[in-house]
Parts: structure tokens; C-alpha cells; sequence
């Protein structure tokens, strides 16, 4: 119910915007008419890409370095595992939808070559969140779990920080391994996020331009 009370709060401001904006009233404030379609997919569009921009540098850059931090591992590791499914999904969609809007405003034939390359930012973005949802994300939870069964052979894990499983690492082989397949399969989904944040920057860079404050 409090989500629900929440989200029907966001559609009621967004609602009240609308309806105070020019375009609403079928004018633009050089007298122009603009397409309400325009305006709805332009509106999609922006919501969209803040939607996952937002989400991007909360989950890459604040939230996962707090809780890491103040977390025990497993419980760290066992929340990271619910979470970037979700994370990584909902990005997807955003960023699935701001192709779709932005491709249907700028065509290909008929857009210059700086709005084909921004296309071109999106997919990647897209794609990038789909091969860490599908690919990396899958495949670094179940090495979690299985360094998660050897540290708790070790009885490790329930601890803040790295500095206990360092220590047993250096005493088990098996260990040591474990942290380096789930090291290699991390990294590689991490720069896959990092490399969707980057094509999302690049993109904002390209919207701030269209502002005329």
C-alpha cells in the first residue's frame, strides 16, 4: 500500500505538470503547434533515461559502496543478489524506451550524424544492462553462493569488510580460487555497468544541449 501510495503521488505531480505546460494547451510559447505525440514520446523519453541515469549512479557510485561497508558480507552479498536482477531489468526497460522514443523522433534516414551516434549511446547502454542481466548477473550469484558455502566451512562471513576472507584465502587454495573466478565474473560485469553509465553520460551531455533555460 505505501508503494502504491508513493508511485500514485509521482503520477499525480506529473499530472498537475502537464496540465500548467504550454504544450498541453496546444501552443508552444513562439505560437508554433507542436505534436502532442512529439511531446508524449519527448516526455517518455526524458522520464525513461533519468529513471535509469538516476538508478545508475545511486547503485554504481552510493548505494552498493554504503552498504558494503556496513553490511556483513553474506547479508551484503545475499541483498546484492535480489537487488541487481531488478536493477539491471529496470534500467533495461528505460533504456529499451528511450530507443523506441528517441528512434521514433529522429528516423534513421532523415537524422544527422550526432543523433545517429546518440542512438547508437542508447543501445549500448541497452544492451550492455541486457548482458549483465542475462550473462554476468546469473553467473556472479551462483559463484556467491558457493564462496558463501566455503567461508562458511571457514566460519567467515558474518564480519564487515574483505580483511577475514584475505587471511583464510592465503590458507586455502580452495578459497583462493573461488575468489578469483568470482573476482574475473564481477570485474567484467562491472565494467559492463560502468560502460552503460558512460554511454548514458554521454547522452546527458547531448540533452543539455537541447535546454534552453
Amino acid at each position: 500500500m505505501a508503494w502504491l501510495t508513493r508511485f500514485l503521488t509521482a503520477v499525480a505531480f506529473l499530472a498537475f505538470g502537464i496540465l500548467f505546460s504550454p504544450e498541453s494547451f496546444g501552443s508552444k510559447s513562439d505560437g508554433s503547434y507542436s505534436s502532442k505525440l512529439s511531446i508524449t514520446l519527448k516526455l517518455f523519453h526524458l522520464l525513461s533515461f533519468a529513471t535509469a541515469w538516476g538508478a545508475a549512479l545511486w547503485v554504481t557510485f552510493i548505494g552498493g559502496i554504503i552498504m558494503f561497508k556496513n553490511l556483513p558480507r553474506h547479508q551484503f552479498g545475499n541483498l546484492q543478489s535480489k537487488m541487481f536482477p531488478a536493477y539491471f531489468s529496470m534500467v533495461s526497460i528505460c533504456c529499451a524506451i528511450s530507443v523506441a522514443c528517441f528512434g521514433y523522433i529522429h528516423p534513421w534516414k532523415t537524422s544527422s550524424a550526432t543523433e545517429r551516434y546518440q542512438l547508437g549511446f542508447l543501445l549500448s547502454a541497452f544492451a550492455f544492462n541486457l548482458t549483465n542481466l542475462f550473462v554476468f548477473t546469473p553467473m556472479t550469484i551462483e559463484m556467491m553462493k558457493q564462496r558463501h558455502k566455503i567461508e562458511r566451512e571457514e566460519s567467515i562471513g558474518e564480519e564487515v569488510g574483505w580483511t577475514k576472507n584475505r587471511e583464510v584465502a592465503k590458507k586455502n587454495p580452495k578459497l583462493a580460487a573461488m575468489n578469483k573466478k568470482f573476482g574475473m565474473i564481477h570485474g567484467l560485469s562491472s565494467l559492463a555497468n560502468i560502460f552503460s553509465f558512460g554511454s548514458l553520460a554521454l547522452h546527458s551531455w547531448y540533452l543539455a544541449g537541447k535546454i534552453d533555460l
